[in-house]
């Protein structure tokens, strides 16, 4: 009978776990519908991982909320050491084990897991009232309504759930008390609780312990359906993340040798081409649907965390075009579910459902709206590329369907005809130095 408690504790963990894995090979399955793509430069790759996923360098641009953030994120990668001896105790019935091996450093750990308890839930109340009471203007976006509004608010709730539980844990847990030794801030709470006698502070604090344990693996397993799944694909879209200039576009072979061929006199253009160079052609120039993207872009859809700093530095978006870059990534992320259910719905096939990204979740007219300024992408903290989409994007409309707006068609026809983009006969360049 005493063993039954950890046989409940070790079924919940596995299943929490177990789930949790379920998903997160769902996640894998659907980014490797992407284009495999191969990088270098593995050491600046490591150092951008260094200093922008771990250091939170792109975070503190915004000094406000960059500093909550980083108290969050600290108190998130620390306090799991206390999850580590919960999950210990809880499988083989010790109680606070890390206090026999740490002695006195058990007390300073404590303490400071205490401290970071009180500022994240400092922290999170200010990000609630940011988004709820203040209402920043980039939290109230269209594609902010529904599920994305309610996502953030319930990740508050939870962090808020959990931090306290983990402080009402420690202040009725009657030994821990009674060491007197990293209870900087449950000695305070322990007095709300003076006047309760002794088995009913163990029932308390039993029951947060459950209750705390059993809410970080909701957590752990909510993150699939959440935008807050970049807690764990920040640092790999990070280590994926362009290293070249911003301002430095993907070259299309394929294009390049049209081009020079067309500019060489010597080549018959009616000359079938070289089987090798056949083959460098891809069935499909573009994107009109996220199996045309590359894994890395889809990585990005993932791991965007709609923070909407993007959006708030799109210049685009900032004199009312209906273009958001936010919006980019989420509906590619929306769209990349719905082709995973699809697969999952026909035993690991994608079935055509008539649909695509392009159309049907991004339009033509957000687009053409993107002056690929690179300011979206200079923005994000976590090195998402939403230019890269939509520009895969345009290649598609203007070289398989030929619908580029018309502004863009007259200029590439003074370009074919003039060889410059202004409608004027190249032997009349040189009119205006008559004068």
């Amino acid at each position: 009978m005493q063993y039954i408690p950890n046989i409940i504790f070790l079924l919940v963990l596995l299943a929490g776990i177990g789930y949790f894995s379920f998903n997160i090979r769902k996640v894998i399955r659907n980014i490797k519908l992407g284009i495999p793509v191969s990088v270098s430069n593995k050491g600046e790759r490591l150092a951008n991982v260094g200093r922008i996923a771990i250091g939170q360098s792109k975070m503190v641009v915004r000094p406000v909320s960059g500093a909550m953030h980083i108290v969050v994120y600290l108190g998130f990668i620390i306090i799991n050491i206390e999850v580590l001896e919960i999950i210990i105790d809880g499988l083989f019935g010790t109680h606070r084990i890390f206090s026999t091996f740490l002695g006195s450093f058990y007390g300073v750990l404590l303490g400071t897991f205490e401290i970071l308890a009180v500022l994240v839930f400092a922290a999170v109340v200010v990000f609630w009232i940011r988004r709820n009471v203040i209402k920043l203007k980039r939290f109230m976006s269209k594609e902010m309504t529904g599920w994305p509004k309610n996502d953030g608010n319930f990740i508050l709730y939870f962090e808020m759930v959990l931090m306290g539980l983990f402080l009402v844990m420690n202040a009725t847990d009657v030994p821990f008390q009674q060491i007197d030794s990293g209870n900087i801030v449950s000695q305070h709470i322990a007095s709300w609780f003076s006047g309760t006698s002794e088995g009913t502070l163990h029932i308390i604090e039993r029951t947060a312990w459950w209750i705390h344990i059993v809410g970080i693996l909701i957590f752990l397993n909510y993150l699939y359906f959440s935008k807050h799944l970049h807690i764990m694909l920040a640092f790999p879209n990070v280590y994926f993340g362009r290293v070249t200039p911003q301002g430095h576009f993907k070259n299309n072979k394929a294009v390049t040798k049209e081009v020079m061929m067309m500019m060489d006199p010597n080549v018959d253009p009616f000359a079938s081409p070289p089987e090798e160079e056949a083959e460098e052609t891809p069935a499909k120039f573009g994107a009109s649907d996220v199996m045309d993207l590359t894994q890395i872009q889809l990585l990005n859809a993932y791991t965007c965390t709609e923070c909407g700093r993007c959006t708030s530095e799109c210049p685009a978006n900032i004199t009312g075009k209906k273009l958001s870059p936010r919006k980019i990534m989420m509906d590619t992320r929306d769209r990349l579910e719905e082709v995973g259910k699809n697969i999952d719905a026909n035993k690991g096939v994608f079935v055509p459902d008539g649909k695509q990204l392009l159309g049907d979740y991004i339009t033509n007219e957000e687009l053409w709206a993107c002056t690929s300024c690179n300011a979206c992408v200079e923005a994000c903290p976590v090195s998402i590329d939403p230019l890269s989409i939509i520009m895969e994007m345009r290649q598609y409309l203007v070289m398989e369907q030929s619908a580029a707006p018309n502004e863009l068609n007259g200029t590439m026809t003074n370009i074919e005809n003039n060889g410059a983009p202004w409608p004027f006969n190249q032997q009349d360049r040189l009119n205006w130095a008559k004068e």
